[in-house]
C-alpha cells in the first residue's frame, strides 16, 4: 500500500496552474475556469486507495456544505494506471457517477500537476485563499480506517469556516495520511 505523510507545500504558495481532463465531460479544464474568487480546495485522491474511501462520505458532504459558500472544490487523481487501472479516467468517471460527486474530477496523466503541487498522498489537501495563495495544506481530520476515531473534517472544516470568515488559520497543521501516489517509471 506505500502509505506516507504529505509533504506539506510551503503556506503562501501560489497555486500552480493546470489544464486537466475532466473524465465526465472529456475535455480540458484549466484552472482559471474552475478556481473561485472566495477560495479553492484541490485535493488529490484516487478511486482504489482505502485512505480516500474512508474520507469520501465526509469530503463530498464537506462539497455540498461549502460550495455554496464560494469555496471551489477540484479533485485531482495523478495515479500511474498501468500500476492501478481502477485509477483510470473510464473508472474515475464511474466512481464520480456512482457516488454523485458534486465535484470536479479531473486526471493528470503526466503527473506534472502533482510534482508541482508537491502532492504525496492520497488523500492530500490545499486550500487556497481568493488571491489563490496556500493557506492550508494537511489532513481533513484524525480519523483513518480502522482506528475508531469518527469522520468529521474538523481540521480542514476550520481551516474554510476561517478562510470564510476572515480569521487567521493557524499555521500548524498536521500532514494527510494515506497511499503514496502511484508515481511512472
Amino acid at each position: 500500500m506505500g502509505l506516507i505523510n504529505s509533504t506539506m507545500l510551503p503556506l503562501g504558495t501560489i497555486a500552480p496552474d493546470f489544464n486537466l481532463l475532466d473524465v465526465v465531460a472529456n475535455k480540458q479544464r484549466p484552472l482559471a475556469s474552475l478556481k473561485s474568487s472566495t477560495g479553492t480546495l484541490i485535493f488529490f485522491i484516487c478511486n482504489h486507495c482505502p485512505y480516500v474511501k474512508h474520507v469520501l462520505p465526509e469530503l463530498v458532504q464537506m462539497a455540498h456544505d461549502y460550495q455554496q459558500r464560494g469555496i471551489a472544490f477540484i479533485g485531482i487523481s495523478a495515479n500511474d494506471i498501468d500500476q492501478q487501472p481502477d485509477d483510470s479516467p473510464t473508472k474515475m468517471k464511474e466512481l464520480m457517477q456512482k457516488l454523485k460527486f458534486p465535484f470536479i474530477y479531473l486526471y493528470d496523466e503526466t503527473q506534472m500537476v502533482a510534482k508541482a503541487y508537491e502532492a504525496a498522498c492520497t488523500p492530500d489537501f490545499f486550500l487556497f485563499d481568493h488571491q489563490m495563495r496556500c493557506v492550508y495544506r494537511g489532513q481533513l481530520d484524525d480519523s483513518r480506517p480502522g482506528n475508531q476515531v469518527p469522520l468529521t473534517g474538523q481540521d480542514l472544516r476550520m481551516a474554510l469556516d476561517n478562510l470564510l470568515t476572515h480569521q487567521p488559520i493557524d499555521p500548524v497543521q498536521k500532514p494527510s495520511i494515506g497511499c503514496s501516489i502511484k508515481w511512472k517509471a
